[in-house]
């Protein structure tokens, strides 16, 4: 009866086929459930003649009460009976998820053939209040893990959010980083961000930079939203979106 609008795509890679369902649809990661139908012929990156099949459906608007309550049938218990009850259920799905994360992660780090430790924590809320899980991978020999333009870590992460939302039965959000590249990426990022709009503004024209994920644009574009003299924007197709710095008219 409410059965949900779905949206499949197919792209080379599992993060393409996602960004691109959102595009089309015009909501973010968090407004939809992910399920990879074909992972491709060689295996869960998408690698060889078969591309990729992602399902996207988009969830319920939030507020919407179980079952039980949308027929009408109210709760017995006060406001703070249930805000009791509610508050040690809260703690243990968190800590659930976090042990689910690991073990996930943990298990696919290792069926990839790779060594590591695994550790996944909570970052801080944003603007919408939501929290996304922080993965840290550590070990030796990592960097196949990573891909030439973090195409493998992207891709990683993403299967990995699904295969944990799948485990916790909820929609989790996550960002895996493996030996610190993400953390040195982003300062990177933000240092070019930082000359390049110095060059624009020196050239007095816009200056575009290489090709670059989502998320990695999407740095670009928070690095320098609150610079008084340019402005940025994402031009192109996937996957060679990119970004352009011009100076403000």
């Amino acid at each position: 009866m409410n059965e949900r609008p779905t949206l499949e795509i197919i792209a080379p890679t599992v993060e393409e086929a996602l960004a691109k369902g959102l595009e089309q649809l015009g909501l973010t990661a968090s407004d939809v459930s992910v399920e990879v139908l074909d992972t491709g012929s060689k295996g869960l990156f998408g690698m060889g003649g078969r591309q990729v099949r992602v399902r996207l459906s988009v969830n319920p608007p939030p507020g919407m009460g179980s079952p039980a309550k949308a027929a009408g049938q109210p709760s017995t218990a006060s406001a703070p009976e249930r805000e009791a009850d509610a508050a040690p259920a809260a703690a243990d799905i968190h800590d659930a998820v976090l042990d689910t994360t690991e073990s996930v992660v943990s298990k696919l780090v290792h069926q990839l053939g790779f060594e590591a430790q695994v550790s996944a924590h909570y970052d801080g809320e944003d603007r919408e209040g939501r929290r996304s899980i922080h993965v840290d991978v550590r070990g030796r020999d990592l960097s196949a893990l990573i891909g030439r333009h973090s195409e493998i870590l992207n891709a990683f992460q993403y299967v990995s959010s699904l295969m944990v939302g799948k485990e916790a039965k909820q929609f989790v959000q996550l960002v895996v980083d493996v030996e610190g590249f993400r953390a040195r990426r982003e300062k990177q990022l933000r240092q070019m961000a930082q000359r390049m709009a110095d060059q624009a503004l020196k050239m007095g024209r816009s200056v575009t930079l290489e090709p670059m994920s989502a998320a990695e644009r999407r740095i670009v574009h928070m690095e320098l939203q609150g610079h008084p003299a340019v402005i940025t924007k994402s031009v192109g197709e996937e996957p060679r979106r990119k970004v352009t710095i011009a100076p403000k008219e």
